[in-house]
């Protein structure tokens, strides 16, 4: 299937590893020029290596960039900096790290914030910044654009000891869902893709202090991970990519508005 990506232009966040370089790379693959973006110079610039040699592509294919998403400053001078060195932006993927895991009286307001400024306003501002790109993007002769936003299940269905990531995912949802409304008549589609647990080193941090808390082992953690799910297993990081992938093509230009979950059917709620 062409899915009418050769020599987009993209740009993803939180892409020095995990969901975010998996999501970079097939992109990379399909034909699209990425820039990718992490706090560390070091992990980022690794980051591009293994993606276009992943990827089977050139090096000049993929921009590296150090900023920090949680800081308007960087995420103006990111976008500004891919839509300059490329010529424009086609599809922008929003990702960042999650928050702390824990009980309620573990977090101050500091961290409340701290979590707010990661997951919430990284993608509030970033959307912010790339639209005068997408819009120009959008239009004639060839116009595709695109704004993928990666949160997680607990958007749906939220995860006991995940407060700071439930409450922050849940508001990209409602950010998102009333972006697609503004942007739907540009031609701009906003979608959200909610992954469940997949294997990442995200998910092993989250399995060890799950571990430590309840004095089970990793292995048990993750078994009662994977039963939740109708697939009863963990899924992969190109098993989350293709679906990032999907919406990015032209064969999704009909599809907004909408948080799709890439669980293996965790999330047992009807809609």
């Amino acid at each position: 299937m062409d899915l009418g990506l050769q020599d987009r232009i993209a740009l993803v966040t939180g892409a020095s590893s995990g969901l975010g370089l998996a999501a970079a790379t097939e992109l990379a693959r399909e034909g699209c020029r990425v820039a990718i973006c992490s706090r560390s110079g070091d992990r980022i610039e690794s980051a591009a290596d293994l993606l276009a040699e992943r990827a089977g592509v050139s090096r000049d294919r993929v921009l590296p960039l150090v900023g920090d998403v949680s800081r308007e400053e960087d995420v103006e001078r990111t976008v500004a900096r891919t839509a300059a060195h490329f010529g424009g932006l086609n599809i922008l993927v929003t990702n960042a790290g999650g928050p702390p895991s824990g009980q309620v009286e573990d977090f101050d307001a500091r961290a409340w914030h701290e979590a707010l400024d990661l997951n919430l306003m990284s993608t509030i501002n970033l959307c912010r910044h790339a639209l005068p790109h997408l819009r120009r993007a959008a239009g004639p002769p060839d116009g595709l654009a695109r704004v993928i936003m990666i949160t997680s299940l607990v958007a749906k269905q939220p995860i006991p000891t995940l407060y700071l990531s439930n409450v922050s995912r849940a508001g990209v949802q409602g950010f998102a869902k009333s972006l697609s409304e503004e942007l739907g008549p540009d031609g701009i589609t906003v979608n959200t893709v909610l992954p469940g647990y997949t294997r990442t080193a995200r998910l092993a941090d989250l399995s060890e202090s799950l571990a430590k808390r309840t004095g089970r082992s990793v292995q048990e953690v993750e078994a009662g991970w994977a039963a939740g799910s109708a697939l009863k297993r963990i899924g992969r990081e190109d098993e989350f990519a293709a679906s990032v992938l999907f919406l990015a093509g032209r064969s999704a230009s009909y599809i907004t508005g909408v948080a799709l979950p890439v669980d293996g059917g965790a999330i047992k709620s009807l809609l």
